[in-house]
């Protein structure tokens, strides 16, 4: 899945973050566009691959390593680089595997985001090849004392010749007397994709946030959209009700399903309680085949995460039609007795 959309993703030399005192900024359809600060802090690397990858392939391999930091240290700042051949990387904090694994492996795509234990959580997912990603002032990730990182790659090789997959992932400590509030990562969408052979889709759904997420006292400050090759648009609004009114937080004009922006929100936003997010999303299936929902980058997804503080923990949700009757079911992850129908389609 993008790259799930949990905290800043991932944006061509832009980073996702607050403006700054200082930062110089642009306009860019109308919308104010902050340049990235510049990385600071302590700086802690670890590296995925290299992974020679044939012609053709593709899958989704894992890495665990432990971080260098002696003691616990406070991240609000990654620089994150992909090779061409990489679809997407995920970054985890994993708070549950203890043994190293430094050679990349087959691993299950997203389970660490729909793990229901806690015990992992996404700090990024990135997309672009070049990454820089910075969160507000005064708000980080807490990493414990050599923390387990887990590296999350897919990678596919559409040419015609061997390619090599690998990525670094640079993280910045920030003085901890300056951190206040922890991020956290909201990963949303849907699973319900059904695209015609030579067809077109436009798939427009409304998730109502449980109860047990409240995020109407939240600051969300980034939302990047997610679509494959075939995916032409990505809108997201926020709303009380799922009849409106509706705020506009999410709409690139045009959209760049390989480099989507990342669309830094100044001012942040909450949900208003009981209420949730309306999203949209457009395909135009150029292939003689049905395409339907699915992690592999020859399926289809809807999905955008957004960044926010503080954290209530990473969470993925889903509106479906599959389940629930006229009005669907919003699934939340963990947390939903559901949760296996949603990890079920990755």
């Amino acid at each position: 899945m993008c790259r799930f959309a949990l905290a800043c993703v991932l944006i061509s030399s832009l980073a996702v973050g607050c403006h700054k005192s200082g930062d110089m900024s642009s306009t860019v359809d109308g919308k104010q566009v902050f340049d990235a600060p510049a990385l600071s802090g302590d700086k802690y690397s670890l590296t995925w691959g290299p992974v020679t990858v044939p012609s053709g392939k593709e899958d989704t391999q894992c890495i665990w390593l432990h971080l260098s930091n002696a003691q616990a240290i406070k991240v609000h700042q990654m620089h994150n680089s992909l090779s061409t051949v990489s679809h997407h990387l995920i970054v985890y904090k994993d708070d549950m595997d203890t043994t190293e694994q430094t050679t990349p492996m087959p691993c299950q795509p997203f389970t660490g985001a729909l793990n229901t234990t806690g015990g992992i959580m996404p700090l990024a997912i990135t997309q672009k090849h070049d990454d820089e990603i910075s969160t507000p002032d005064g708000v980080a990730y807490t990493l414990a004392a050599n923390q387990m990182v887990k590296l999350e790659m897919h990678y596919i090789n559409s040419t015609d010749a061997d390619q090599v997959a690998t990525a670094t992932v640079d993280l910045y400590a920030a003085d901890p007397a300056t951190i206040h509030d922890e991020a956290g990562i909201l990963f949303a969408g849907s699973i319900d994709i059904n695209i015609p052979a030579g067809g077109q889709q436009t798939l427009h759904q409304f998730l109502t946030l449980p109860a047990a997420l409240d995020l109407s006292t939240s600051h969300i400050f980034a939302i990047t959209g997610h679509e494959h090759k075939l995916g032409t648009d990505v809108q997201v609004n926020v709303a009380p009700t799922r009849t409106g009114p509706m705020t506009p937080v999410y709409a690139p004009n045009p959209f760049q399903w390989a480099e989507p922006l990342t669309q830094m929100q100044n001012p942040d936003f909450a949900v208003p309680q009981g209420g949730g997010f309306d999203f949209t999303c457009s395909w135009t299936n150029t292939t003689n085949a049905a395409v339907k929902f699915g992690e592999s980058a020859n399926n289809e997804m809807c999905f955008f995460w957004a960044y926010y503080w503080p954290s209530q923990g990473s969470r993925v949700c889903a509106h479906t039609q599959q389940i629930g009757g006229v009005n669907g079911y919003d699934i939340c992850c963990p947390g939903d007795s559901n949760c296996g129908l949603l990890a079920s389609h990755f």
